[in-house]
């Protein structure tokens, strides 16, 4: 093949992406929750180890991009689009009120607002750092963001306590940095709840989120499950606001079954948030789009959400490669991901109402006849047979991820 000319390389992508096919409109994608995150679609390639690759972008052109695709709602930190040295003054309001001039012109809503309390120097210590000023300038950040979320419309507020922790051991008392941690909670809640009452609105939803690894070398809440109980300590003033927001990836990362911790959450009554995205077991934090990895994985998930009624955000909480173009990550990477969205969570209502795997199930559920149940012989016997059913659905999951089902083989 010749080289291609670069005024010729856009083109090609979208001929090769409208050759792909297999995508909804936007008006379809729009009939789901899924939430488009500034600093996604912001992100500039840059790493620890890497330049960034792509240009700067405003939050006006990522709300336009968002709504040409069709992803309805939008989030963001509170510093993704507000200088450090503006929050709380004058030219916080200015900014504010472009958001909602941009949201209102393209038809979007602001799902969630979240604080950045890891990137700036003044975090070094983390929110909850040993000197009393840095722990009310925290305060003052988080109450400032439910001010910010309320402005916007949001329904939720998520925080990342990744700074949360320590290079050296010995170096913090781990009670009490949890203390002031959840007096920033605590800070956050009362606010909104003052806010709220102004208003006329319901109170957010204030969702923790947890990641077992970076940036700190220990980290106090690495897990879903660490916050849970840490939730449930008797630390917050109000736990009933406050609940959870997972991020795939970064259960994975640890080597957890994103399922399981899902299903921890939700029989907690704590899955208020959901952020997707994809990656691999016990490596790092590289946020793929949602379905590029672990497709079936991802199918199992969505099969459990759907059968326990979450209707939660979904928010696209990914990067797009280092190797994609600017023009690429609205061409190719937020359309592609809400897609595998879509039809993972359709394939997962086919799963849910497949006659096969209902009848497996069932079966399973039911049992072989027991005539003594003290009888471990007897029992092993009964169930013998119906225990291969396990592996049977299994086969049949992949059945429906790879169309076999409808018929699909390939002569050889």
């Amino acid at each position: 093949m010749s080289p291609i000319p670069e005024n010729q390389q856009q083109a090609m992508v979208s001929r090769l992406m409208s050759a792909c096919g297999g995508s909804y409109s936007p008006e379809t994608r729009r009939k789901y929750y899924i939430s488009g995150p500034q600093w996604a679609a912001a992100y500039q390639g840059q790493a620890l180890f890497h330049a960034p690759t792509r240009p700067a972008i405003d939050f006006e052109s990522v709300i336009r991009k968002y709504s040409d695709i069709g992803i309805g709602y939008w989030s963001t930190h509170d510093t993704d689009v507000i200088p450090t040295e503006a929050l709380g003054k004058p030219a916080q309001a200015e900014i504010v009120g472009r958001i909602q001039k941009a949201l209102a012109e393209n038809g979007l809503q602001c799902s969630m607002v979240t604080t950045e309390t890891f990137y700036h120097a003044v975090w070094a210590a983390s929110p909850a750092a040993e000197a009393p000023g840095v722990r009310q300038y925290a305060n003052f950040r988080v109450q400032n963001t439910v001010e910010i979320g309320h402005e916007l419309g949001a329904n939720f507020a998520v925080y990342w306590p990744g700074s949360l922790g320590y290079y050296v051991q010995g170096a913090i008392e781990e009670t009490q940095t949890l203390r002031w941690y959840a007096d920033a909670i605590n800070a956050a809640c009362d606010r909104d709840i003052e806010v709220a009452a102004q208003k006329g609105r319901p109170t957010l939803k204030h969702c923790m989120e947890a990641k077992p690894f970076e940036p700190q070398a220990e980290i106090l809440l690495p897990t879903s499950d660490a916050m849970l109980a840490f939730i449930a300590s008797g630390l917050l003033t109000h736990p009933e606001m406050v609940g959870l927001n997972p991020e795939y990836l970064h259960e994975l990362m640890w080597g957890a079954a994103p399922r399981a911790v899902l299903a921890r959450a939700l029989l907690a009554g704590k899955l208020f948030h959901f952020d997707i995205n994809d990656g691999y077991r016990l490596k790092h934090d590289v946020d793929i789009g949602v379905g590029l990895v672990n497709p079936l994985d991802w199918l199992n998930v969505l099969v459990l959400l759907r059968s326990h009624g979450y209707n939660g955000p979904f928010n696209l909480d990914f990067k797009p490669p280092r190797t994609t173009s600017q023009f690429g990550v609205f061409e190719v990477s937020f359309p592609t991901a809400v897609d595998r969205f879509i039809t993972l969570w359709e394939m997962a209502g086919e799963v849910l109402s497949d006659p096969i795997i209902q009848e497996a199930t069932d079966a399973l559920k039911a049992g072989g006849p027991v005539t003594d149940p003290r009888d471990a012989e007897a029992l092993t016997s009964a169930n013998r047979e119906l225990l291969t059913l396990h592996e049977l659905i299994a086969h049949r999951l992949v059945q429906i991820l790879l169309g076999l089902h409808r018929g699909r083989a390939f002569s050889i």
